[in-house]
């Protein structure tokens, strides 16, 4: 299994708008998007310094999958808004190793 996650800083202007905004069309992704096995958005209430302001977990079977998602239209129309209102993301991609 692939894990795909995603944390995003937002910039200042109209932020508790766009955190919602962006959380709810994050959350459309999974009825869209075949390859996307699961999502989760976290919106942080730390707020500490090291904080970010939103978290995003998901799950493909394969990194082909995880492509075809980041290429997927209804991704790249979110991704468009995420641009015009995130100041900046950090993500890592990683192999999920099997539990026992």
């Amino acid at each position: 299994m692939i894990v795909h996650i995603v944390m995003f800083d937002f910039k200042e202007e109209n932020k508790a708008e766009n955190i919602l905004h962006v959380r709810e069309l994050l959350e459309t992704l999974p009825s869209k998007i075949e390859s996307l096995l699961s999502m989760e958005v976290g919106i942080d209430f730390n707020r500490s310094e090291r904080a970010c302001d939103m978290s995003l977990y998901s799950t493909f079977a394969t990194r082909e999958d995880l492509d075809l998602y980041a290429t997927d239209p209804a991704h790249l129309e979110v991704l468009a808004f995420i641009k015009e209102v995130v100041e900046k993301t950090r993500v890592v991609d990683y192999i999920k190793s099997a539990t026992k």
